[in-house]
């Protein structure tokens, strides 16, 4: 992975004042947008739910909601850019909505396997609930560290080797967590991948008559949608 992280690599981070600053603006963002999403399933993952963040961390936001009740949600904010995207041709369809800010909402247009939504907690994850109480969770990062935060900042270590240990401490299968290292590493030696489906919609088109048209044309999507 980047930097030629050792397998037994182990490092304890300090964070400055400027950091933990960094991190309450970012939650104070993401909380103004999950509060509209109270009544439904919503986490926040990633660097936002681990405490790990910097200048160039996103908000990433993934709720369980209808593709339209979410717009009608979202209708005080900003929306930039709204896309239906699908990483493979085998896994989930999911909707996704970026406001102003580097946020980006994104939602299942479809069943979702276990393993998808095991995702969203390998990297970590919090609930609205948890983000008000300034709760911090284990997570594993882009570097394949995983993050374990403490009082002054957090701890890091490598998974790779520790799957086993991983995967019961962040509670999920060790298939999900073989399989994310396995993408990851791949996309560190090759660059970013490209991904199988990616829809820009236009301000009059709306998610659901999109998806019906790319379903009736590609048996890929297809398959995962029905």
């Amino acid at each position: 992975m980047k930097g030629n992280i050792p397998r037994e690599h182990i490092k304890e981070v300090i964070y400055p004042e400027e950091r933990w600053d960094l991190l309450q603006r970012l939650r104070k963002k993401a909380l103004k947008v999950m509060k509209e999403l109270e009544g439904y399933y919503s986490i926040a993952y990633g660097s936002i739910a681990r405490g790990d963040v910097n200048k160039n961390s996103d908000i990433d936001i993934f709720v369980e909601i209808e593709s339209h009740i979410l717009e009608v949600t979202l209708k005080n904010f900003n929306i930039l850019e709204r896309k239906i995207v699908q990483a493979t041709p085998w896994q989930a369809i999911k909707g996704t909505i970026v406001l102003e800010d580097n946020i980006e909402i994104s939602f299942p247009m479809g069943k979702m396997k276990r393993k998808e939504e095991e995702f969203y907690h390998f990297g970590g994850a919090l609930t609205y609930k948890e983000m008000k109480e300034k709760k911090r969770v284990c997570g594993v990062n882009k570097n394949l560290l995983l993050i374990t935060p403490t009082e002054y900042g957090h701890i890091e270590t490598s998974i790779i080797g520790n799957e086993s240990e991983t995967a019961k401490k962040l509670n999920l299968s060790i298939e999900t967590v073989k399989e994310r290292i396995e993408v990851l590493s791949r996309r560190d030696k090759i660059g970013r991948t490209g991904v199988y489906l990616q829809r820009v919609l236009s301000p009059e088109e709306s998610f659901g008559e999109v998806l019906k048209k790319i379903v009736d044309k590609d048996a890929n999507v297809r398959r995962r949608y029905i």
